[in-house]
């Protein structure tokens, strides 16, 4: 029986067309380096691949937050650092004008001096990383201490939230800090000692150092307390740069193409395709010549 020339035609013209898409298929594997590009390719693989990339976009994002919370934490320590610093400033004024050998005419001069220490502290207290206050509870986006320059009296304005950063699924670290609890009424014992120097007040100028000892040690412990966090992120980012390793080489095992065999595979199909046009010429013109 007959085959008639458009059932022929429709033949080769499918066949092409099958041979088409495998060399486009192969060509796109070696062009990509990925063995999966569409979800024909493979199912079960692509879902695997989309699973692993979003692990790695949340990884990456855990990344970011540590980082940046460290951002935090290293600014905390540095202020608080410095207010130390100052507070022992402030100690060792005190009890060098505690001394009867000292006279009001050093004291009233010593007062000054207490004034730029508590403006120092002020501008320490409103330390700030990219914008945002570590000091002021969750309410980062303004300065939380403010000083009335008139009355001398510094106001906090943040809350007692501390700001919180996530670095894992559950896992969350305090990165800023509720400046109200970490400095206490530290602005008021350098107030009462500047009136004590002022008034050659020797029991008011033992009273604030007193007060500045505790003062000290409270911002210690916060300086400790920031040490421990640090160490608890860089525990976590090594962590996650494992994680990221990881999933980042079982990615690549299932998306990957060996290019080598895909470079092949390619050959094989042009060959194929070329065959295959050939073939498809000779037997349109065998059909052409059977119709004459």
């Amino acid at each position: 029986m007959r085959v008639a020339n458009t059932t022929i035609y429709d033949m080769v013209k499918f066949n092409l067309n099958n041979i088409t898409e495998e060399l486009n298929k192969a060509n796109k594997v070696v062009s990509t380096g990925k063995r999966i590009n569409n979800l024909s390719d493979d199912p079960v693989g692509l879902n695997q691949v989309l699973n692993i990339k979003s692990a790695l976009s949340n990884i990456e994002q855990l990344g970011r937050n540590i980082s940046l919370g460290k951002s935090w934490l290293t600014a905390s320590e540095s202020a608080l650092t410095q207010v130390q610093n100052q507070i022992s400033d402030a100690k060792a004024l005190c009890v060098q004008m505690a001394t009867a050998t000292t006279g009001s005419a050093e004291r009233a001069s010593a007062a000054a001096t207490v004034q730029n220490t508590l403006e120092e502290i002020v501008s320490l207290t409103n330390t700030e990383v990219n914008g945002r206050y570590v000091f002021a509870g969750s309410k980062t986006d303004a300065a939380p201490f403010s000083r009335d320059n008139d009355t001398n009296v510094v106001t906090y304005n943040g809350d007692n939230k501390a700001f919180t950063m996530k670095i894992g699924r559950d896992a969350t670290v305090e990165v800023g800090s509720d400046g109200e609890a970490v400095f206490g009424d530290i602005f008021t014992t350098l107030s009462d000692l500047k009136d004590a120097l002022e008034a050659d007040d020797v029991s008011g100028i033992q009273a604030a150092m007193s007060n500045l000892d505790t003062h000290f040690d409270r911002i210690s412990t916060k300086i400790s307390e920031i040490g421990s966090k640090m160490l608890r992120m860089e525990i976590k980012e090594n962590i996650l740069q494992d994680l990221k390793i990881a999933n980042t080489d079982r990615l690549s095992k299932i998306e990957d193409a060996d290019i080598t065999e895909a470079i092949m595979d390619l050959k094989a199909k042009e060959l194929a395709y070329k065959a295959a046009l050939a073939s498809s010429a000779r037997v349109m013109q065998l059909s052409l010549v059977d119709y004459l």
